[in-house]
């Protein structure tokens, strides 16, 4: 019986996320918090089944983006605390008290909704506070952070855990504006100590400031891709032994002998130029693969087997005609590792002129995924 449903399907190694976690345990200070970030189903991997593990190795923390996403978490049993990032419109307030969840209150009118159903929730909800310091997306504005914060910290009924800001380029060589974006964090933090407000968290570190600029940690830095053993960029900080979890897999469902000038796919994109044998992979950019035309490979038998034409939306065809040994059958590895070959998030992220966060959490859930713990189902 084919326990995955289909002849395609996402393997999630769970021992090695356990390995990943404390790796980066060990390579912290004792002292620095750690936040998991398990918005979008943690990248593709599962939120809930990460977040299990996450907390096993001393998360003191999880992020979200949606409040759907916290309150999956929370109907499935996790207590833990979970950041909401964003901002939350009024209509949703009473749910993230229902839920504990905390939120970002960034001016004066959201703190004092938020006060006032807390009240009558008889509750006094942890929240954070937003600094943008140049990303120019959520938060108050760094010029205006000093007077905003000490006037939201005036209303009562609510408790103010934690201050954050959040890098815009943190990851490459290049750290300037990172390091302008820090100053200005900063200046925000001693001016309000100078008003005598300290909140007891602070953090600006991603994944990218967490490899990089260890000066940054503060109290807690927020990792979601890195436990998953993905790095940001190709020249962050590398720390050994951390690897990727999430491996794609299908199975070669059909082989086709091709005549010269034969076609292949939609569009006609590939023109068979002798005779080829090519198998038939039934996964294809509605999966999550990328979409694209004699461009891209798999591993079959340890090797490579470049792509055919246009994939589609549920198929692909590889030309394995330097690998006469495969069959219907046969394993095939779309992303992860095979013998000594491997075809990382990266690779795929450059088929598609994208970035790995994007493959990552593009892989249909229409995929089954299969947890595994130290190899094992």
């Amino acid at each position: 019986m084919n326990p995955y449903h289909r002849p395609a399907w996402i393997e999630i190694n769970l021992g090695q996320l356990q390995q990943n976690f404390a790796i980066i345990n060990q390579d912290k200070l004792a002292a620095l918090s750690l936040l998991f970030v398990a918005k979008d189903q943690a990248y593709g991997h599962g939120a809930f089944e990460c977040a299990r593990v996450a907390l096993e190795h001393d998360v003191r923390m999880l992020g979200v983006a949606t409040i759907s996403e916290a309150v999956e978490l929370r109907e499935k049993g996790i207590t833990a605390p979970i950041l909401i990032f964003g901002e939350r419109l009024e209509d949703q307030l009473e749910l993230c008290l229902q839920y504990d969840l905390t939120i970002f209150v960034n001016t004066v009118q959201k703190a004092t909704w938020y006060a006032r159903y807390a009240a009558k929730w008889q509750k006094t909800p942890a929240v954070h506070i937003e600094i943008d310091t140049g990303l120019s997306r959520y938060g108050i504005r760094w010029t205006e952070a000093v007077e905003t914060v000490a006037q939201i910290m005036d209303i009562p009924g609510i408790r103010f855990e934690g201050i954050m800001s959040h890098f815009a380029m943190s990851d490459e060589l290049d750290k300037s504006y990172a390091l302008l974006q820090l100053q200005r964090f900063q200046e925000v933090l001693t001016g309000l100590k100078c008003k005598g407000i300290n909140l007891p968290l602070t953090h600006i570190c991603n994944t990218g400031g967490f490899l990089d600029l260890p000066h940054a940690h503060f109290d807690m830095v927020r990792t979601g891709i890195l436990p998953l053993g993905v790095y940001p960029s190709q020249v962050c900080r590398r720390i050994p032994g951390i690897r990727p979890i999430m491996s794609v897999k299908a199975k070669i469902v059909l082989i086709r002998d091709l005549l010269p000038g034969d076609k292949v796919g939609y569009g006609m994109h590939y023109t068979a130029p002798s005779a080829r044998k090519i198998a038939v992979i039934p996964l294809g950019y509605g999966d999550g693969f990328p979409r694209v035309r004699n461009t891209g490979c798999v591993l079959i038998h340890g090797k490579r087997a470049p792509i055919v034409g246009g994939n589609a939306m549920d198929v692909m065809m590889v030309d394995i005609s330097d690998i006469p040994a495969a069959q219907i059958g046969d394993e095939v590895v779309v992303m992860g590792k095979m013998g000594t070959e491997e075809i990382s998030v990266h690779e795929l992220a450059r088929w598609k002129q994208s970035v790995s966060y994007d493959i990552l959490t593009n892989w249909s859930w229409r995929l089954p995924r299969v947890y595994m713990k130290e190899g094992n189902l």
